[in-house]
């Protein structure tokens, strides 16, 4: 029986396990966008369980519902204003005291509320036994042990979620939280103040109101202004202003810290009735594998190897799929170049959608890997520890661990790393780490190492790529160092790192994380790149009338009438010998036409203008031309390359490429340089964008564009011609 439509909202502390409680209820069933007006992300699945369509909505993790963070902005509007059927708070059972302060701050709130003592077998694991019929009773909400990354008691916890929102009861007088007698004073003769002038258009809970008056809470200040005439405002305002004195008279502190200090008061009452810590010695695995992964000697070194052996596993398991998908891409070439006949329409579709998009999306199964072994340091708990071993190097830049957090998720795509550098208190951490992330190189630069290091250091391509990955984190560590002397001087911000526990990562979130990116990655496949594709193939397809140096019509029909008389005369085994080598210099004469008819078409010229800019680090015009495309997406720069190395007779896909780059003249050496060039220099556009959104500067957006750029060009200068130098 269909029942209708309830919104379930899920929030709770950041390493709580929502997000894998969500991934497991939504699965693939998600969307995913930003809240209105900001660029915090916002997960939304819809399920069906238990009669009902539930939208489940994903909050940002918070630790509190105090408006200081965007994300605890988010969350709290998204409760107060979208008013959710229920709201569910995933608390981690094994470090009550942290996650009970969010728990608290919920039940002064007019919504349906729901605990969910997630991780449960964490806490059995360290010897706690929780009561939670007696803390449903204490706190006056539901309470539901569930362990998110196996699934468990999520069932349990939606079937208690949908009773709440159809008791249609209201709030029970035991959720109203307490305070001391003075603070309790303070809020009776504020609500004495608030209710007479609610009226009808006020949303907000005279008591819960008074309270965030009482603790100074700047939002609802602005509320009362903008929803309140302006006498009844003022009066409001001013008598939360005497209030306010009064109790920072009596207690000599400030009243937020006051009401913090009576809920952690009220919290460390409730673990003494609920929390039973056995007393038999427990083994803490998490605190065992520490002692190894974060040793100050041992921890680094580990450290190096798990990002040495991704790239190695990104490069080498990715290989074979990679082929798989190549040969699909040359089948496909092959039957377009069997339906149509030789001419404007296929050399478009061969050369310049397949030739472009096909360079690029070989690259799929590379950048899945790479994503899932991200997604396995988030989900295992490792991210935070290598941000704990990094935390003394990034103090060398007057940054802390928590820094290389947007930089680590830079090895994703710059664009969320930048963004996740908001997370930072200080603002001159925040503008030094947006400068520095876009040289951690993102997944878009990938497919670029794998073409090149692939053609031309084949048996090493893993670790000459990890190599890249690592150049990339000390010239961010060293412009970081530069920066903080010279621009952003200032003392750093005090900051303890978080250890969350380990975990036994799920499958599915792997999978899921797997999958988003699959979906971006296709979707530039079907836009960005093959609109870049399509211009490229256009503007180095045109003018058609070009002259060229030599009759390669004429020298064809010369090498078939040569071989037809060695062949005439040769006995079987010989004929098809030499009716290969007859092929392969047809094609080689297609291959020179080509890039004849490349080197005189309107891309051509352009190159040729901007090569010499290039060619000091040993990058000739077509390089030149794959690097500005660049700027759009850095995929587009395989892509570019796979239309302008087209060979002409057909040939198409990744091996055709390195064919061709070899056959072009570049050598080991400037391949690299190309690479460095590619690893530092100018992000993508989406990537420029949010610099300027996060800095709040058209100065320091400029400075990251013309520092990147032109420290690219100095390093490719330096490894070409010093490559040079030595005999290379």
């Amino acid at each position: 029986m269909h029942k209708g439509r309830l919104r379930i909202a899920l929030t709770g502390n950041p390493n709580s396990g929502k997000t894998t409680i969500f991934n497991q209820l939504t699965g693939t069933r998600q969307k995913v966008g930003n809240w209105p007006g900001v660029t915090v992300e916002k997960k939304e699945g819809a399920i069906r369980r238990f009669g009902y369509d539930l939208q489940i909505i994903d909050l940002p993790g918070t630790y509190s519902l105090t408006p200081y963070s965007i994300e605890e902005i988010v969350a709290r509007n998204f409760i107060l204003d979208e008013k959710p059927d229920v709201v569910i708070d995933i608390i981690d059972a094994s470090n009550l005291e942290r996650s009970l302060y969010l728990a608290n701050q919920l039940r002064e709130l007019d919504c349906r509320v729901v605990f969910a003592l997630n991780m449960a077998d964490v806490a059995r694991a360290r010897g706690y036994t929780i009561d939670t019929e007696k803390m449903s009773e204490l706190l006056g909400v539901p309470v539901v042990f569930t362990v998110g990354n196996r699934g468990e008691g999520l069932d349990e916890m939606l079937r208690v979620a949908v009773a709440a929102a159809e008791s249609g009861q209201a709030i029970p007088e035991e959720r109203k939280v307490r305070y001391s007698k003075d603070i309790e004073t303070a809020i009776a003769a504020l609500r004495e103040v608030i209710e007479p002038r609610m009226g009808g258009t006020f949303p907000f809970n005279p008591r819960w109101t008074a309270v965030k008056l009482i603790e100074n809470d700047a939002i609802i200040k602005e509320r009362i202004r903008l929803l309140m005439g302006p006498a009844d405002a003022e009066a409001v305002l001013k008598k939360s202003d005497e209030l306010n004195k009064w109790v920072a008279d009596r207690f000599k502190e400030a009243p937020e810290i006051v009401m913090t200090d009576e809920r952690y008061g009220f919290i460390a009452g409730i673990i003494k009735e609920v929390l039973n810590v056995s007393p038999r010695k427990r083994v803490d695995i998490s605190r065992n594998i520490d002692l190894v992964l974060t040793n100050r000697f041992m921890g680094f070194p580990i450290f190096i190897f798990f990002i040495w052996a991704m790239f190695q596993l990104t490069f080498g398991l990715g290989e074979y799929p990679m082929e798989w998908i190549e040969d699909g891409v040359a089948g496909l070439s092959v039957l377009i170049g069997s339906v149509l006949p030789d001419g404007l329409l296929a050399d478009f579709l061969i050369n310049g959608v397949i030739g472009g998009v096909g360079a690029v999306i070989v690259f799929l199964p590379n950048i899945l890997i790479l994503f899932f072994c991200i997604a396995l340091f988030e989900d295992t708990g490792y991210m935070a520890r290598a941000a704990f071993l990094m935390d003394r190097i990034m103090h060398m830049i007057g940054l802390h661990g928590k820094s290389f957090i947007p930089m680590l998720m830079g090895f994703g795509c710059s664009v969320p790393a930048i963004m996740a550098a908001r997370s930072l208190e200080s603002r001159k951490d925040r503008i030094l780490t947006v400068l520095i992330t876009p040289f951690m190189s993102c997944s878009a630069k990938l497919p670029v190492y794998i073409v090149l290091a692939g053609t031309f250091f084949a048996a090493n391509a893993g670790t000459v790529i990890f190599l890249l990955y690592l150049t990339g984190i000390l010239v961010a560590i060293l412009t970081g160092l530069v920066f903080r002397r010279v621009l952003l001087k200032g003392e750093e911000a005090p900051f303890v790192m978080e250890l969350p526990p380990y975990r036994v990562p799920m499958i599915k979130s792997l999978m899921i994380h797997m999958w988003d990116r699959a979906k971006i990655f296709l979707k530039k496949m079907g836009g960005v790149i093959l609109a870049g594709s399509v211009i490229i193939w256009v503007l180095s397809s045109f003018p058609r009338d070009v002259e060229y140096a030599m009759d390669y019509s004429a020298r064809s029909d010369q090498v078939r009438q040569v071989y037809m008389e060695r062949i005439t005369e040769a006995d079987t085994e010989a004929a098809m010998v030499l009716e290969a080598e007859k092929q392969e210099a047809l094609r080689q004469i297609e291959r020179e036409k080509s890039v004849e008819q490349t080197a005189n078409s309107y891309l051509g010229r352009l190159g040729k203008a901007i090569s010499p800019v290039f060619a000091p680090i040993g990058i000739d015009w077509r390089g030149s031309i794959a690097l500005m495309t660049g700027f759009v997406a850095k995929e587009v720069v395989v892509s570019t390359l796979g239309v302008l190395y087209a060979t002409g007779d057909g040939e198409t896909g990744s091996e055709a490429l390195r064919d061709a780059l070899r056959a072009s003249g570049m050598t080991p050496l400037s391949a690299l340089s190309m690479m460095l060039f590619v690893l530092l220099y100018l992000p993508c556009i989406a990537a420029v964008v949010a610099i300027g959104r996060e800095t709040g500067s058209h100065g320091f957006t400029a400075l990251s564009v013309v520092y990147t750029t032109g420290l690219a060009w100095l390093v490719a200068f330096a490894v070409y011609q010093g490559g040079r130098l030595l005999g290379y």
